[in-house]
């Protein structure tokens, strides 16, 4: 995005909009992880995340947006965090436990291998809805009136 014209003439918004975004990114991966402890979690977290890179669009410009984010790169995060979730389902299942039985972590030797193993779940979880909610969001844009 860098070098090319902004989608608004607006020097305050293109600024703010560069300042604030990567703290809602931090954000939202703070809430991705936040889930085994209190609220929050891997859907909430990727909607977060999702929500500054549309911000981004709204100030740069979908196509600038959607120039800068390859297809193919929101393709492999979604197919990613869809991966992430199904190794440690399967895990699960090849440790003697049930589908996504986190319980059955807690036998390794590993301290807070449970924990680790939620955690997981929500960072999947959280790359697969913010991958998804940006396609939809950019494929939607794209659309005539």
């Amino acid at each position: 995005m860098a070098g090319d014209r902004p989608y608004t003439d607006s020097l305050v918004v293109t600024r703010t909009v560069r300042a604030v975004v990567p703290f809602v990114i931090t954000y939202g991966i703070f809430t991705m992880l936040h889930g085994t402890k209190s609220v929050g979690g891997g859907f909430q977290g990727g909607v977060v995340v999702a929500a500054g890179v549309v911000t981004l669009a709204f100030a740069f410009g979908v196509g600038q947006t959607r120039a800068a984010l390859d297809p193919r790169l929101l393709a492999g995060v979604a197919a990613g965090g869809l991966g992430l979730f199904a190794v440690v389902a399967a895990a699960s299942l090849a440790l003697g436990g049930a589908f996504l039985d986190a319980g059955v972590y807690a036998g390794l030797s590993i301290p807070g291998a449970a924990v680790y193993a939620v955690e997981l779940v929500e960072v999947g979880i959280g790359l697969t809805v913010a991958s998804v909610i940006v396609v939809m969001f950019l494929t939607i844009a794209r659309a005539e009136p």
